[in-house]
């Protein structure tokens, strides 16, 4: 049961960094290359799902948040 715990929370973490990284780049898009506000509106939509994936983190969120820094610097540099 634990394998499967901790299986499900790095799948929430690489979630939501994708989220994190995608939406915010598409809202950079939008802003810095002229893009149409269609990208805006998909990154907005990308960060609120971003906001709300931790929340179904299986393991004690307060424990698991601080890891998300970590993962937010790695995901970048893959």
């Amino acid at each position: 049961m634990k394998a499967v715990q901790t299986i499900q929370s790095l799948i929430y973490f690489f979630a939501a960094g994708l989220c994190e990284i995608g939406g915010g780049y598409l809202v950079w898009l939008w802003m810095r290359e002229g893009k149409s506000l269609g990208y805006a509106l998909a990154g907005a939509i990308i960060l609120v799902i971003y906001g709300i994936i931790p929340t179904f983190q299986p393991a004690n969120f307060g424990r698991v948040y601080a890891a998300y820094g970590g993962v937010f610097i790695v995901l970048p540099i893959l």
